[in-house]
């Protein structure tokens, strides 16, 4: 069982990609609105346990026109010309009042964004949350973006923090399943995986709900939080799901594993296999582990199937290492006649002389006494046997029964200067000696 898990552990493991969600600001479509980013956003601030309506400042016509051309620079991409444009909007005659003032920093965080200055963006968008008479929406959105940006920076805390006044100041009626998603990310770098648990499991519940199918790595999250945790049946539940909407090798080798930390084989083995026969494991790695499972868990048959079928397809190369697993496959499903000439090809492949001592024994074992004493004699020559007193042990068994005694004996005499078979070779030449003083006896009489 654990040579299993080990096997699978790899793809059990594997931390979520959590990429952060494309931060738009409310700016770009349509042009200067009080609507917040996306269906998550609330109307109104909250201010303590009332929500109170604000009535927001009007936009100078001329400022109006001027931020029309930076949206017209911003959309030709002519970046520096906007910032240019900005900067004298910012610095004309007349202060700006919130509402107009929030419009600008709004577009210039955008061009900050896009010009991959993140950090210069968020300062736009903490100074918009500062205006008091700014458009509540506009102010909303930039709480939201700013935690975004936060976390595409990697500063996971401030993101999260910023984004709580986010959930703080919205109204939870229009608060959306992706907000909730954000939320657990963050949480998730920062490793507070109880909130994060919480928190994905309602934004994948709100998609339910809807008859919606959640997001992959949605999904993906949740596993991995419930794995950190050691719920294996709550993970097994939910990769089972994702089988449903998700069908990829992955998720069935991550069910086997956690079958398999179930200490549940069958349907460790169930798992596993209904991704092979469904084609989804095509990699070489994917199908000799395929193999290794199968004979780990003594069906040896399958793992043959498996690994002949593959390095027929050529999706398994036929290497020695590949050509041995197989051949030990049809050894162990007891089929020696395949099991000889495929581990024949992996000796030939060998830079050592451990395959030709093993197919020896598969030659001795199929009563095929003198190409099992060439085999073995060729691993002994060419060197690299981990065992060689084993190695003669299985030669002199060949010579005797090919009645050459002689070099039996000879064989069996290197095989004990070995401590691990002095008591074996011995056992043999005691019993060479009585067979060669009873054949004598029967020659005689």
């Amino acid at each position: 069982m654990k040579t299993i898990k080990r096997w699978t552990c790899a793809a059990a493991i594997s931390m979520p990609v959590l990429a952060i969600q494309a931060v738009l600001p409310s700016v770009v479509a349509p042009l200067f609105n009080d609507m917040a980013i996306g269906s998550a956003y609330a109307e109104e601030e909250k201010s303590g346990d009332q929500r109170k309506a604000k009535r927001t400042q009007a936009m100078n016509q001329k400022v109006y026109k001027k931020l029309q051309e930076v949206q017209e620079l911003i959309d030709a991409k002519d970046y520096d010309g906007a910032h240019q444009l900005i900067a004298e909007v910012k610095g004309g005659s007349k202060p700006l009042n919130d509402a107009e003032l929030s419009t600008t920093l709004n577009l210039e965080a955008f061009i900050f964004y896009n010009q991959d200055k993140l950090t210069d963006a968020i300062k736009a968008y903490k100074q918009i949350i500062t205006l008091e008479k700014a458009p509540e929406g506009t102010k909303l959105a930039a709480r939201y973006s700013a935690a975004q940006m936060y976390f595409a920076i990697e500063e996971y805390s401030k993101g999260v923090e910023m984004l709580k006044t986010w959930f703080k100041a919205s109204d939870p009626n229009t608060i959306g399943a992706n907000a909730y998603v954000l939320l657990a990310q963050g949480q998730y770098q920062m490793k507070e995986y109880d909130s994060s648990i919480k928190n994905v499991d309602k934004a994948i519940g709100m998609y339910k709900e809807k008859g919606k199918v959640p997001k992959e790595n949605w999904y993906g999250l949740q596993r991995f939080l419930y794995q950190e945790k050691k719920d294996y049946d709550k993970v097994i539940s939910i990769l089972k799901e994702m089988l449903v909407h998700y069908p990829k090798k992955q998720y069935w080798a991550q069910l086997s594993a956690m079958y398999g930390e179930k200490e549940m084989l069958s349907k460790q083995l169930a798992a596993y296999e209904t991704a092979y026969v469904q084609n989804l494991f095509e990699s070489e790695q994917d199908l000799t582990r395929m193999a290794y499972i199968f004979l780990a868990s003594e069906v040896p048959y399958k793992a043959a199937k498996v690994m002949d079928k593959g390095i027929k397809a050529k999706q398994i190369k036929a290497t020695s290492k590949n050509l041995e697993l197989l051949g030990n496959a049809w050894r162990a499903s007891q089929e020696l006649d395949k099991a000889i000439p495929v581990m024949a090809q992996a000796a030939e492949k060998s830079d050592k002389g451990e395959l030709w001592t093993r197919l020896g024994t598969l030659y001795l074992n199929n009563d095929s006494f003198k190409e099992a004493a060439e085999a073995i004699k060729a691993g002994l020559k060419k060197g690299g046997v981990k065992r060689p007193d084993q190695a003669n042990l299985a030669l002199g068994m060949a010579y005797f029964n090919m009645k050459d005694y002689n070099s039996a004996r000879k064989a069996f005499g290197e095989a004990g200067k070995d401590k691990r078979s002095t008591e074996t070779a011995g056992q043999w030449l005691d019993y060479m000696e009585k067979e060669i003083e009873r054949q004598k006896s029967l020659l005689e009489g």
